[in-house]
């Protein structure tokens, strides 16, 4: 595979490391607006193509693949540009910035029948992979209960870098730099994990955001530090389980750390992720009576890039896809609205991108019985 790297900024530089690391796979050239940047990534990596414009590099054409690595709000153009090329995409989640920009992107791959994936890195993690096998072989029984959580503490803590004057941060705290706070950035990662974890789609979620006041009128230079901080969703599950996702950068002690519990009738496992590595645990039979959870050995699996790598060079189609990303991004889009409005929306699936992006409210209806967001996916 002859792949195209777009954007070269940090996470760039992590998976070229990935790519480069697979057997067949040659990174032929390099796309950046900032040509001193551009140049550092590519000397790096001892690319000899570059390209100032996304034109210039499909002019040249002599790549079978690209990584979209651009900011959020890049990735609709771009994406298309490359699909209408006829090249293979990985995208950088999420997909896009709204619902109806990423079914688009979706169906224009579908159509041209190019692969597309999402790099929704925490499919990587082994333990969750393995959960999921056991969840489907139906070593749990049936799920009643699930919780998920993604913890940050990049606001209470430098361990990252320093918000205060970093752009690469910053931005992510202004909406009006392309940022859906927590729940766009990593609200899409915990999605993922819990519902894939799981093994079912989320049908119903009622979402409440809130954003924390981090400096003097709310505003650093040319950022408006408006974006939210923390989420918290209950939802529903298509398989008839309950439960809680949250989120928040506010978590202090938690440099990042994304944990899913599964509870069955048969036997609960629990898979926890941090930066040192990940662990699954489980309990199940005699244990259940006195509580007792025991560690689960986990095989190593295939990382997204080597997934990607094997689609493209057999045209078989991999997950995650663009419409699968395209589906978690219409539960952000949904609880947004649903945290704006505070009151019940019944939103048919066929309806859900015009009435949530397309700037007309969904139809809504009073319920006493309190606020609920119904959504298909």
């Amino acid at each position: 595979m002859r792949l195209l790297v777009l954007g070269t900024g940090m996470m760039a530089k992590s998976q070229v490391a990935g790519f480069l690391a697979i057997d067949g796979v040659e990174v032929v050239g390099a796309v950046d607006t900032d040509r001193t940047r551009l140049d550092e990534f590519a000397d790096h990596f001892n690319i000899e193509k570059r390209f100032g414009t996304l034109d210039e590099a499909i002019a040249w054409g002599r790549f079978d693949a690209a990584t979209n690595v651009t900011p959020d709000r890049v990735h609709h153009a771009t994406s298309l540009a490359l699909i209408a090329a006829g090249k293979h995409v990985f995208c950088e989640k999420p997909l896009a910035e709204n619902y109806a920009h990423a079914l688009e992107m979706t169906e224009a791959a579908e159509v041209a029948g190019v692969i597309n994936m999402v790099n929704l890195t925490y499919r990587n993690v082994a333990p969750l992979q393995r959960a999921r096998e056991m969840v489907l072989s139906g070593e749990l029984g049936t799920i009643k209960h699930v919780e998920a959580s993604y913890l940050q503490s990049w606001l209470v803590s430098r361990a990252w870098g320093d918000w205060r004057t970093e752009s690469r941060w910053l931005w992510r705290l202004s909406t009006g730099h392309g940022s859906n706070g927590v729940l766009g950035d990593v609200g899409i990662h915990i999605l993922d994990f819990a519902a894939y974890g799981a093994a079912t789609d989320i049908d119903h979620v009622f979402a409440r955001l809130k954003t924390f006041n981090k400096a003097p009128g709310g505003q650093i230079g040319e950022y408006m530090l408006d974006a939210n901080d923390s989420f918290t969703m209950s939802v529903d599950f298509a398989n008839g389980a309950l439960g809680v996702i949250h989120a928040t950068r506010w978590a202090t002690g938690h440099l990042n750390e994304l944990k899913l519990r599964i509870y069955g009738e048969k036997g609960s496992l629990e898979v926890i992720h941090r930066p040192n590595g990940s662990d699954l645990r489980g309990c199940f039979g005699e244990d259940i009576e006195s509580a007792t959870w025991r560690d689960i050995d986990v095989l190593p699996v295939l990382t997204n890039y080597q997934r990607f790598a094997e689609a493209v060079r057999t045209g078989k189609q991999d997950d995650p896809t663009f419409r699968h990303a395209a589906n978690l991004q219409k539960v952000i889009d949904l609880a947004i609205v649903s945290e704006k409005e505070r009151r019940e929306f019944n939103l048919l699936a066929a309806d859900t991108p015009e009435s949530t992006v397309g700037g007309q409210e969904p139809e809504s209806k009073g319920d006493e019985q309190g606020p609920a967001l119904a959504l298909v996916v």
